[in-house]
């Protein structure tokens, strides 16, 4: 119930600051928005001020912002958005997405002054940093791991041996430790929204090429934080790091599922990021701050794909429009973005039955 409440609660955030880019701007621009809407209709609760209806929808996994002519219609009008200037339409569309973007960073900025857990480099100086663990990066699938229970970003402690706790502080002797003890049920203390939890495991003895005995990658890290004036840019540039792995993992996942017809394994829908957040506010708040950031920046670069119902389909067709030097028939562009939205909902549809799947 708490993970749900945060998740709609971060939902919310995203949303409203994505949606709020698109209202702020067609606003400036003299457009009627007619509703803002928070999840997805049938509608459970709306008011209207001035022009505008403010609704809560009962699909909580999106929103909107209803401009008058956005689909093509009545461009005579001229409160609508077809009525203005390619221009102006343009910046009304990529401003969602620039809010998203503007979001991480301010995120990010106020996780490097609070302090960001990072992942530590032995050859580099971490003087800096402060309450160093060792924790789980990634856990393979229907690995020792996996089925004792071990969990993304649990943090380990040491071991119990023969009565005694067994306390270890860095990835290289964990790994001998659990090298030592392949075949054995060794257990392991973890680290788990501030308390620490036992959990038994048998290493293999032959475990699968790049999985290791455990079946775990780990990843020591610390936290660290900076005065505001230097969290500042470091914020940015932890925003621009942030951008290019996360265009670089939407290239590998259009190119998965194009040209090879299938999802990335770790591909995650609503269900999937719902219980990541719940995982992230248990362990703590800048951990949340950091996953929040994740999630707006995958935003950002999500609508700015080009694929029709995204802003940046519709970005396209406005592309389209000033090389041709008249839009696109209201018919035409009104099935472009029905078939491309009817696309993306089954795609979202399938995605959650794998979470589902994963879950149970």
């Amino acid at each position: 119930m708490i993970t749900a409440i945060i998740f709609i609660a971060v939902l919310a955030v995203l949303i409203l600051v994505h949606e709020l880019g698109h209202f702020v701007f067609a606003k400036r621009a003299g457009m009627k928005v007619e509703e803002f809407g928070f999840g997805f209709p049938p509608r459970l609760w709306s008011v209207k001020k001035g022009e505008t209806t403010y609704s809560i929808n009962w699909i909580p996994f999106g929103g909107f912002v209803k401009i008058l002519g956005e689909d093509g219609e009545a461009r005579d009008n001229p409160g609508s958005f077809a009525s203005k200037p390619v221009r102006s339409r343009f910046m009304v569309l990529v401003s969602g997405v620039l809010m998203n973007f503007i979001l991480a960073a301010v995120l990010l900025m106020l996780g490097n002054t609070l302090g960001l857990r990072i992942g530590l480099d032995s050859q580099l100086n971490n003087s800096n940093a402060r309450d160093i663990q060792v924790q789980i990066a990634h856990v393979a699938k229907n690995s020792p791991a996996e089925n004792a229970g071990l969990q993304l970003l649990d943090a380990i402690e040491g071991f119990k041996a023969n009565g005694a706790t067994v306390h270890l502080n860095d990835v290289k002797t964990i790994q001998e430790y659990i090298a030592i003890n392949s075949g054995r049920e060794i257990t392991m203390l973890i680290s788990r929204g501030g308390e620490v939890v036992e959990k038994n495991v048998t290493p293999r003895l032959a475990p699968p090429q790049g999985e290791g005995a455990l079946g775990v990658s780990l990843i020591q890290t610390g936290v660290v934080s900076y005065p505001w004036y230097e969290a500042i840019w470091r914020g940015l540039k932890d925003s621009g790091v942030l951008l290019l792995n996360t265009v670089y993992g939407y290239w590998l996942f259009l190119k998965s599922l194009i040209i090879q017809g299938k999802l990335l394994g770790d591909v995650s829908g609503p269900i999937g990021i719902a219980t990541l957040t719940g995982q992230a506010a248990r362990i703590g708040f800048n951990y949340l701050i950091q996953f929040v950031a994740l999630i707006s920046m995958n935003l950002a670069v999500l609508n700015i794909i080009p694929f029709p119902a995204l802003d940046g389909g519709r970005i396209l067709l406005l592309g389209i429009e000033k090389i041709k030097g008249r839009p696109l028939s209201k018919k035409i562009e009104m099935a472009i973005n029905s078939i491309g939205f009817a696309l993306l909902i089954l795609l979202m549809l399938y995605i959650s039955v794998k979470d589902v799947a994963r879950l149970f």
